[in-house]
């Protein structure tokens, strides 16, 4: 029996912004990946990739957009903001770049995000009590997942229909929030004819299309397929920190119900790490640091949301919670990014065990509050003290900086592949 492993899954193994945008651009120019394709999340994702002498932003386009071999697509799992669409386009100077709308297919069965779906999301955020909160991105992600759950969700094929039939289901979506939400403001018209130029810019573009058919047929023809998670494996909504979580699957099984691909396709997964610990709004996060270790990490990290603006909570990595992701998920390989940050600490945690009501854990708390009451186990490294951005090879790296590798990669039972050392896509060590 044979199977013909074309595609690879790349996923944030912590709570987000790990750096997936780099290791993704690695990917593409040096394993031939001729797809690259997004399979949940929508705009409140933030992608940074460094390359040919700029900085792009991502947050809904596939990361492989800026290379001009790479084909990309929006699955039927991504929720589309298509203001945010095109002006992302425009803001990376995708539509400077000639035939670029021939790399591209948004899923004629993802859902589409309305403006009233952001309202909803703030109105939601604000009838919450402060320690309730969840940290949304306000982008309108999670009503919009509701909406598809509750039925009356509107999908890019509704659009790209008659559009009297689009205008109707969008009116009764708005009448349904405004019962629930009477303060809501929409002005129905308007954004109604800022659909109806989306709906011909996509239309006269080609840019929607089955973007199952298109993978499948993709992997047939033995073409290399990168999936690229949005958010990380602890914001899942089945297995993060519930309910401090995203609203869709942001876990290796997302990547097969987000783009219709067979669990039997994935041969890699590639677990997306920082060499410490980060997280954007509220929840736990037991390793967190209030100290000047704290301020140094998001100080020398740049740790500053790339969708919301919001300084980042930091802290020491986990691996804890990073060996239940890896459970989860079953990662062939780790990108441990962002090490050259701890260059300078003189002495560096991590984070092996949990006790609750001084009970030992074998695996992280399932109810909320219990989150309060962990005591966590730290096991102690001595700090390396030496830059590690010029290094390309790991047997350079300081003796004290490999034995910290050494211990996560243990920990995890993962081989550590990739290791950040800097913000360019040049600064990258490959173990073969």
């Amino acid at each position: 029996m044979t199977s013909n492993k074309t595609v690879s899954v790349l996923l944030g193994a912590q709570w987000g912004d790990e750096g997936k945008g780099k290791i993704i651009d690695y990917l593409i120019e040096n394993h031939k990946i001729n797809v690259t394709a997004r399979c949940q999340g929508g705009n409140n994702a933030g992608h940074t990739v460094v390359a040919n002498g700029r900085k792009y932003d991502f947050h809904i386009l596939p990361s492989g957009i800026i290379s001009p071999t790479c084909f990309n697509v929006i699955g039927n799992g991504v929720v589309v903001n298509l203001d945010a669409f095109f002006s992302e386009l425009a803001h990376n100077g995708i539509l400077d770049e000639s035939g670029w709308e021939k790399r591209i297919m948004i899923s004629s069965e993802a859902h589409l995000v309305f403006g009233v779906h952001s309202q909803v999301d703030g109105r939601q955020e604000d009838s919450l009590a402060a320690k309730n909160k969840i940290g949304t991105t306000n982008r309108g992600i999670g009503p919009t997942y509701s909406s598809k759950c509750f039925r009356n969700g509107i999908r890019v094929a509704d659009l790209m229909a008659d559009f009297e039939e689009f205008s109707e289901k969008y009116r009764r979506l708005v009448d349904h929030y405004k019962k629930q939400f009477p303060s809501i403001e929409v002005n129905v018209d308007e954004e109604l004819g800022r659909f109806k130029i989306h709906r011909q810019k996509l239309a006269d573009l080609k840019l929607v299309g089955d973007t199952v058919g298109f993978i499948h047929e993709q992997r047939s023809a033995g073409k290399q397929v990168l999936i690229e998670g949005a958010n990380g494996a602890l914001l899942d909504i089945d297995f993060g920190t519930y309910p401090y979580v995203t609203s869709s699957n942001s876990t290796v099984g997302g990547a097969c119900t987000g783009l219709g691909v067979p669990p039997t396709a994935i041969g890699n997964v590639i677990g997306v790490v920082k060499a410490y610990q980060t997280r954007v709004g509220t929840g736990p996060f037991p390793t967190e640091l209030f100290d000047s270790d704290g301020e140094k990490l998001q100080s020398i990290g740049k740790e500053v949301g790339v969708t919301t603006g919001r300084k980042r909570r930091c802290g020491w990595i986990d691996l804890f919670l990073l060996r239940r992701s890896a459970v989860i998920n079953g990662y062939t390989a780790i990108a441990l990014t962002k090490l050259d940050i701890l260059d300078t600490f003189p002495t560096i945690k991590v984070a092996v065990g949990y006790k609750h009501n001084g009970v030992v854990l074998s695996s992280p708390p399932a109810q909320a509050n219990a989150w309060g009451a962990i005591e966590v186990e730290y096991k102690e490294f001595p700090g390396w003290m030496e830059p590690t951005v010029g290094v390309r090879k790991y047997e350079d790296l300081p003796q004290k900086c490999r034995e910290y590798i050494g211990f996560i990669e243990d920990f995890i039972k993962v081989p550590i592949v990739y290791i950040g050392v800097g913000a360019e896509r040049e600064s990258l060590i490959v173990r073969q």
